[in-house]
């Protein structure tokens, strides 16, 4: 670890000073990845302001592990979170807290077992086949609106028994997009007054507004079929806790939005950077191929799954390099230490995955592309590295609740893609933004390859 005292000091986490009044906001915004390596020369645990907060960055996956595992209870979500959940879904699972939170977990994990998750994966294949062979040899695709109109395809199929036709997909996305432009933009959003009209501001209230009509019309169809299915929306619509008590309208809302953004875009964003990855990795990708070949040919399965070392690894890699949400926030319930320093009861604690998925610490060549330091024979050799030094789901009570259904829908659209086609990289040099929804990796081209 580095630069990080453990001598019970009462003093803040060193870290860059900024402007009078400002702190380093201007610098956060003017360039956040520059602000990042200047943050990190001061340690793995940093304080800065910015936005009128107090920031305490973490980059040592034991004290990420203290706040997401051994004393979690010690910390919320906050007011900076929080602030975020006002515009996507306040009352949905991600943004509750304590027993309300819990009850929704409970309620909601029953759609995520591995019997359940089984039954999706036909669809994923399915829905991954039909896309492929749509494309013509040497095609250019833009993978950022692609793999998210896939995704969303897979979550509407599996978890909600539906099929979206193209209006109603469009509007998802869309909604996901101007949700992402307003939070984007950070100026306007923590620095001018809400109740001024900016364009991003019009175009997401505008575009909630059409998902919100869209979702109180699939709750309706859902509770006025002759014949229920047995799905997630379903579970939703009915929306009765295990002791008998109704879910709110409003409850409904925020968990039917929650799933229909975190469920598409995440999985995107992940898929996205791992297909450019491998385009630019002939090696990896003629690998990732034959191991397609070989496990499955042209029937791929469920029961493939422990059979696709490799697509797993460039998976895992691929969430290494580039994690969809790069941190997560906490606050303390009251003044604490972390790596010996003073953090307030006020000051928002930044987990930043970006920064242990690439610590020099504890990974070989961090920048580096290499699928196959996920292999067994080879993470065999890695029982040193803090669990915590890659967390691309979060940790503790509240890791992601979709894990396992993302983890096998990026390995079986990987596969199946593999199984068909290759890719050559158009967009050289993804031109990435922090500050959106996900990690956005902006525009990203590839040429499509068919044997």
């Amino acid at each position: 670890m580095t630069d990080t005292r453990t001598d019970g000091t009462d003093s803040l986490p060193p870290g860059p000073s900024g402007l009078p009044l400002v702190g380093s906001t201007v610098a956060l915004l003017r360039d956040p990845w520059g602000f990042m390596n200047t943050a990190i020369e001061y340690g793995d645990v940093v304080s800065y302001t910015a936005f009128g907060r107090q920031f305490v960055a973490v980059g040592d996956p034991d004290v990420v592990e203290r706040v997401l595992v051994a004393e979690n209870d010690a910390f919320e979500k906050g007011g900076f979170q929080q602030a975020f959940g006002e515009l996507i879904a306040p009352e949905g699972v991600v943004f509750t807290e304590g027993e309300r939170w819990r009850r929704q977990r409970q309620l909601l994990q029953s759609a995520f077992t591995p019997r359940e998750i089984q039954s999706y994966a036909d669809e994923m294949v399915t829905e991954t086949a039909a896309l492929a062979d749509t494309w013509a040899d040497g095609d250019v695709i833009e993978l950022r609106e692609t793999t998210s109109t896939l995704t969303l395809r897979i979550l509407t199929r599996t978890l909600f028994d539906l099929d979206f036709d193209a209006e109603r997909g469009a509007i998802v996305r869309d909604a996901v997009r101007a949700l992402s432009d307003y939070i984007g933009n950070y100026a306007t959003l923590m620095l001018v007054p809400s109740w001024v009209p900016t364009p991003s501001k019009r175009r997401y209230e505008r575009a909630m507004g059409e998902l919100d009509t869209l979702v109180d019309e699939l709750v309706a169809e859902r509770r006025n079929a002759a014949e229920t299915p047995t799905d997630l929306l379903s579970m939703l619509a009915a929306a009765e806790y295990p002791d008998g008590e109704q879910m709110s309208p409003g409850e409904v809302r925020d968990q039917l939005v929650t799933f229909l953004f975190a469920g598409h875009e995440t999985t995107a964003t992940a898929l996205t950077f791992a297909v450019w990855l491998l385009a630019g990795d002939d090696e990896a990708q003629a690998r990732l191929t034959r191991e397609a070949e070989s496990v499955c040919g042209e029937s791929l399965s469920f029961t493939d799954l422990p059979e696709l070392e490799f697509t797993e690894a460039v998976a895992r890699e691929a969430l290494r390099l580039y994690p969809p949400l790069t941190d997560l926030f906490r606050e303390p319930t009251e003044a604490t230490t972390l790596g010996g320093y003073r953090v307030p009861a006020d000051a928002t604690v930044l987990l930043s995955a970006y920064r242990c998925h690439r610590h020099e610490e504890y990974w070989d060549t961090p920048e580096t592309f290499r699928p196959e330091r996920w292999l067994p024979e080879i993470r065999g050799g890695d029982q040193d590295r803090p669990e915590y030094a890659y967390f691309p789901f979060g940790g503790g009570p509240r890791h992601c609740l979709g894990m396992r259904f993302a983890m096998t829908e990026l390995k079986l659209t990987l596969a199946t893609l593999a199984g068909r086609l290759t890719f050559d990289r158009v967009t050289e040099k993804l031109d990435l933004s922090p500050f959106g929804l996900t990690l956005d990796p902006g525009p990203v081209e590839v040429h499509v390859r068919k044997p």
